[in-house]
């Protein structure tokens, strides 16, 4: 208790002792100082509210930091979560693409070009094909012995005495030619019809190849449109020449196919393997300024040679030779003292690699090549091919088989009724094709003689089918059930179908001129044969059957 009281009393004095009233003189500058004081106060708080300002803003700094940091957190989580879906897509996509790669090569070896069945053929036919008055067997037989097969025995004679001139020529040509500087001349080769034994029309034109090379030290380097490098759709089906020397690696070097600058020298090349003269190259027969194979030098090349050979040997024929058409490098005519004459083309052709594929210039009488890219561009010719299969299937037939009457028959309408209506896009190339792809889709036995009717419709069928899809595949060119025994070069097997009717796409007046013809000639078919068709009694022949194809 004491002790409270004294605290109590201690802290009475000291608050008195405190108080300003008992230090008037002391404590007198207070009011004086008072504005410094508000003033000092006031920069205190202004710095503080600096310093607040500052505070917040490194606050707000970071804030915004981490929320960039967040962000870019959530972009590198999307982008990864991005790429596995993408992954994920691009392996969907690659196994889609391998199962169609694998569908399309199935479709291309086993239904490339889709021979159909009847009731396929029912569903296309159109009503041009109702009520045909089509032949029967007899009258078929009888038109075939009088008007076509009367015609071998001189096509035969005619191929014997063409050959045996063309080799004559070939040799007084290699005779007038410098053989360090002018190509080198090969032995010709029959095609085509009169060497499948199925033209039918006059007058009988026998068609020649003769391979060339260039001289030592040149060589020839083919390419195509399914070497690998793309093509544009106008120019599938041919390929470019190039001279090159033999020992000149093409592949293996870029200074071939990128410019140097003037103080370059490729370090693989001398300067002179390089640079060739102009005049060396068009000596060589190549296009202006370039390295590639000219079709219109070949050409006035090989005439103007053809015209030395002719000269040299004139004295000991009987007869005048002369060129028929100007357009085409060997497209002959020999003209006989009686008036008679015999036409025969010899064309130039390039040999493709060690095959039987050619590289031809020019297709005389033909459309094939009718709108070729440029000079350079060299349509391929599969016709040593195409006589080897036939003989071929040709074997594996029964004895006297109707392939080739068919095609005999249908290319003598057709061209009856071209020269009654005016040509079409359809040709004899054309034709054959069609013979072709039924030779590979039918069993042997389905072409005995007895079965010339049924075939002849076939190929009717088949043919208005391609009409109506504008669809007509090449025979060799992506087909790959070509037999084996030919040697065929893999990479046409592998190659895109080349579509022959693709002109009918782009041109449908063209197509529908096609189109009239074809239905033209279906009606007038009975009337065509008819009028080469020796009188059969009607016991024999049971009338002429109207029937629907």
């Amino acid at each position: 208790m004491p002790v409270g009281i004294f605290r109590v009393c201690l802290l009475v004095i000291t608050a008195i002792v405190n108080h300003p009233l008992f230090f008037p003189k002391e404590n007198g500058t207070v009011p004086e100082n008072t504005e410094e004081i508000i003033q000092k106060m006031k920069e205190r708080e202004e710095t503080l509210r600096l310093e607040q300002l500052r505070l917040e803003q490194e606050i707000a700094d970071q804030e915004a930091t981490q929320k960039a940091m967040e962000k870019a957190a959530l972009v590198v989580e999307e982008s990864k979560e991005e790429k596995v879906r993408w992954d994920m897509w691009t392996a969907l996509s690659m196994v889609i693409f391998l199962l169609i790669e694998l569908w399309r090569q199935d479709f291309q070896e086993g239904n490339w070009q889709d021979v159909g069945g009847e009731e396929d053929d029912i569903a296309v036919l159109g009503k041009a094909f109702k009520g045909v008055i089509f032949p029967n067997k007899a009258v078929l037989a009888s038109f075939y012995e009088k008007r076509i097969l009367g015609t071998t025995g001189d096509m035969a004679r005619m191929r014997e005495m063409v050959e045996g001139f063309a080799d004559d020529l070939l040799e007084a040509l290699r005779s007038v030619c410098n053989r360090d500087a002018d190509m080198e001349v090969e032995d010709c080769m029959g095609v085509g019809s009169m060497y499948e034994n199925w033209r039918v029309r006059k007058p009988f034109v026998c068609d020649l190849i003769v391979p060339f090379a260039p001289p030592e030290p040149y060589c020839f380097r083919c390419q195509t449109w399914c070497s690998g490098d793309s093509f544009p759709p106008d120019e599938q089906g041919y390929g470019t020449i190039k001279v090159c020397r033999a020992d000149e690696d093409v592949t293996g070097c870029i200074c071939d196919k990128t410019k140097l600058g003037e103080d370059m020298l490729c370090l693989l090349h001398s300067q002179v393997n390089t640079t060739r003269p102009s005049s060396e190259m068009e000596d060589l027969l190549c296009f202006k300024n370039t390295q590639y194979l000219d079709a219109d030098q070949v050409m006035k090349w090989f005439q103007i040679a053809v015209t030395k050979a002719w000269n040299r040997i004139s004295h000991k024929y009987e007869f005048d030779l002369s060129f028929s058409l100007l357009d085409s490098p060997g497209a002959l005519k020999i003209k006989f003292k009686s008036g008679k004459s015999i036409a025969f083309n010899l064309t130039p052709v390039v040999q493709y690699e060690n095959s039987d594929v050619y590289f031809i210039s020019h297709f005389p009488r033909s459309s094939l090549a009718a709108d070729v890219p440029s000079s350079t561009h060299w349509f391929l010719t599969f016709a040593v091919y195409e006589r080897r299969f036939i003989h071929l299937v040709s074997k594996t037939l029964p004895a006297n088989a109707c392939h080739v009457s068919c095609l005999q028959i249908l290319s003598f309408l057709h061209g009856k009724q071209c020269s009654l209506t005016g040509p079409s896009g359809l040709t004899n190339y054309h034709l054959k094709t069609v013979m072709l792809h039924l030779l590979q889709a039918r069993p042997s036995q389905d072409w005995a003689p007895e079965k010339l009717e049924a075939r002849l419709q076939d190929m009717l069928k088949f043919l208005e089918k391609c009409l109506h899809e504008k669809k007509l595949y090449h025979f060799f060119i992506g087909n790959g059930k070509v037999p084996a025994e030919l040697g065929f070069p893999i990479i046409f097997q592998r190659a895109e179908p080349l579509n022959l009717f693709r002109p009918f796409v782009l041109r449908r007046d063209l197509y529908r001129k096609t189109v009239d013809t074809f239905h033209e000639m279906l009606r007038n078919m009975s009337a065509l044969i008819n009028e080469y068709t020796v009188h059969i009694p009607l016991a024999h022949t049971n009338g002429i059957r109207k029937e629907s194809l």
